[in-house]
């Protein structure tokens, strides 16, 4: 049985779904100037942190040398009066190495040596912070912490501008990965926060984590005495600075600036003051 014909200006109608999208012209180049630099910026400084991290792995923290006598040790590391013990007495000795230790060296029971200038043994790094590498694992934990900071900022910038657009996208899915990202980046930033923070205030005092402890026990022993405790290694904001970070101050962010030392002698605040006893 044939099919009724419709008339010509009959007009059949579907429901269709309609959605409404943003122009090209006003949301794409508003958006990807913005988005590219971010990208850019965020990159440079997560490479800056896993190439310094990496040196930092790498890089030995400096070792006393071994097998040598109580004359050449002093001439070798040019000890005076000044290089005494903060427990008070004699050039220190390690009954584990079987060496005398420089000054600032102290010996690590996980790597099992004496490290120049130990600051701690870091597990993160399965390494010593000491001598060569302080500077770079200094500079990796500022990259790091500059890093989750601006990821953390884009992270509330990108809830707090276009909620609507991630409801639009995935519903519930960008939200979830959010808060997820978010319940990571808090704490993160918060504990390279404050690590970046105590080395700065290691840095401006010329100490390390070791004398910063052995400083207050010295500093109770001093008081009880009637006496006053002042770190020998304090020479002044700028010396300190640039007696850990080197003499140039565009290269204190770079993984090397040229100024290592031996780290077996090191200024001291007795310096200056001979000095100046004898000008």
């Amino acid at each position: 049985m044939p099919f009724p014909s419709l008339p010509r200006d009959a007009v059949v109608s579907t429901p269709v779904p309609l959605v409404s999208l943003p122009p090209n012209d006003e949301a794409t180049p508003q958006l990807l100037p913005s988005g590219i630099m971010n990208a850019v910026v965020f990159t440079a400084i997560a490479l800056l942190s896993v190439l310094n991290y990496t040196i930092a792995i790498l890089t030995d923290p400096g070792r006393s040398n071994k097998g040598l006598s109580f004359l050449d040790f002093l001439c070798h590391c040019s000890v005076s009066v000044n290089f005494i013990d903060f427990s008070g007495g004699d050039l220190r000795y390690c009954q584990k190495c079987s060496h005398f230790k420089p000054p600032r060296a102290h010996h690590c029971r996980v790597c099992r040596r004496c490290v120049l200038r130990m600051d701690h043994h870091c597990i993160w790094i399965s390494n010593c912070v000491g001598h060569a590498n302080y500077k770079v694992f200094f500079v990796f934990v500022v990259y790091a912490a500059i890093a989750c900071i601006y990821s953390l900022v884009l992270l509330v910038g990108s809830l707090t501008v276009d909620p609507l657009k991630d409801e639009l996208q995935s519903g519930d899915s960008f939200r979830t990965i959010y808060v997820i990202s978010g319940l990571l980046l808090v704490p993160l930033s918060a504990a390279l926060g404050v690590l970046l923070g105590w080395h700065v205030y290691l840095i401006l005092q010329n100490k390390t984590t070791i004398e910063y402890h052995e400083g207050v026990r010295a500093m109770l022993l001093a008081e009880k005495g009637g006496h006053v405790y002042k770190h020998p290694y304090d020479v002044g904001t700028y010396e300190n600075l640039t007696t850990v970070l080197g003499p140039r101050i565009f290269c204190w962010v770079c993984p090397t600036s040229g100024y290592i030392g031996s780290g077996l002698r090191f200024p001291t605040a007795y310096d200056s003051m001979a000095s100046a006893s004898v000008r």
